[in-house]
């Protein structure tokens, strides 16, 4: 747990010198003198202006939940496709709604476009509409763009991503933009929830595309350019918090490489306070200072891997406390881990389920061998990389 304090020493002692003032003057205009001060009986109100100061700044709690890769395969298409421009997804997080619902701020990487039909799963994602609306209305509104897959169908799938996100109610995104002024105003992204401003940095280490068009342009991890500008943009708007949430790591390994680490000290070096990353579909190790707090990947919520360990994933919570004199108290970041079951697994459908809760509740899987794994990779990956829930 760590803090930030405000400069606040003048404002105080200018609230007490005023409130001083006052009664000085009153005394004196009642023709007082030092050696009779005695004499006059000071109202109770009077005395408690000079002991007693209002605090500066409200007391509130800000939570900001991120979860892990939001994916689009192609089974996954047809398994809630209804027929005709009908998609059911309505499966995938109502295990998880409540608490989505219930954060400040939630944040979604999205890993896919939305480049219309036809439909595609990997290697080049194009998913429907009507996903990325769903996701919404489950309480994410903050959707991260800079991924490996944002040109899977080149600059123009990539605008349409854009247009789609911008005609959903309730949603910001990062990452991505489709001109310098959209680019100076979501990089980084600044949003102002309870009286406290975090400032978010997302960014990718590459494309699996290139695209054929200037612009939209995603935020790239290399040259760093860019994010010291974000950074420091960040540091001049007096954000209270800034968070990075890069797309980077080698895939499928459960530590990070060289890379990320020195990538993570560059950010804590300039200002950065959390990062959070994206990419390896598998969950890998957190790093704690004194200054900073690093998760270095959390793995997949949603998607058809069923890889070693590609099932697993993270979501983190962060808790930000805002106390009276100013002071920020960040509190460490807290883990649930989740499940993604596939179709035949714990049900039907695709369900994204939190661990934790149902731990000896084998006996409500379709399949019971889908629990035996879970709870095996939930075993293996938390040895593996110390990450308590």
């Amino acid at each position: 747990m760590y803090s930030k304090q405000p400069e606040i020493l003048t404002v105080l002692t200018s609230h007490i010198s005023k409130r001083l003032a006052v009664s000085i003057l009153t005394f004196c205009m009642l023709g007082g003198t030092f050696l009779h001060a005695q004499e006059i009986i000071m109202p109770q109100r009077w005395s408690q202006a000079l002991y007693e100061v209002e605090p500066l700044f409200a007391s509130d709690t800000l939570t900001i939940l991120v979860a892990g890769d939001i994916m689009m395969h192609t089974r996954q298409i047809e398994s809630a496709h209804r027929g005709g421009q009908e998609y059911d997804f309505s499966s995938y997080f109502h295990l998880l709604e409540d608490r989505i619902r219930e954060a400040d701020i939630a944040i979604a990487n999205m890993e896919f476009t939305l480049a219309g039909e036809p439909y595609t799963g990997y290697p080049c994602f194009s998913a429907p509409d009507s996903f990325a609306s769903y996701i919404a209305r489950c309480g994410f509104d903050i959707f991260l763009t800079a991924n490996n897959h944002i040109y899977d169908k080149g600059g123009k799938g990539a605008e349409r991503t854009l247009e789609i996100y911008r005609n959903i109610d309730g949603v910001q995104f990062t990452g991505l933009a489709s001109d310098e002024d959209e680019m100076d105003a979501t990089t980084p992204l600044i949003i102002l929830r309870k009286g406290i401003k975090t400032a978010l940095i997302n960014f990718t280490y590459g494309t699996n595309m290139g695209s054929t068009t200037h612009w939209p342009k995603v935020n790239y991890m290399a040259g760093r350019d860019l994010l010291k500008g974000a950074v420091d943009k960040a540091h001049e708007e007096d954000a209270d918090l800034i968070i990075a949430l890069p797309h980077w790591g080698d895939e499928y390994v459960l530590s990070h490489n060289g890379s990320q680490e020195d990538m993570a000290a560059w950010l804590v070096e300039n200002g950065t306070d959390i990062i959070i990353g994206s990419h390896p579909h598998v969950i890998q190790d957190t790093l704690k200072t004194d200054s900073a707090q690093v998760a270095y990947s959390l793995g997949n919520l949603v998607s058809n891997m069923s890889a070693a360990n590609t099932q697993l994933g993270l979501i983190a919570k962060l808790t930000i406390i805002r106390l009276h004199n100013g002071d920020l108290k960040i509190q460490p970041l807290e883990f649930t881990y989740t499940w993604c079951s596939r179709p035949g697994g714990y049900g039907t459908a695709y369900t994204v389920i939190p661990v934790k809760e149902f731990i000896g509740k084998r006996d409500r899987w379709m399949n019971v061998h889908d629990y035996d794994k879970m709870m095996r990779t939930y075993t293996h990956v938390k040895e593996k990389t110390g990450i308590k829930d």
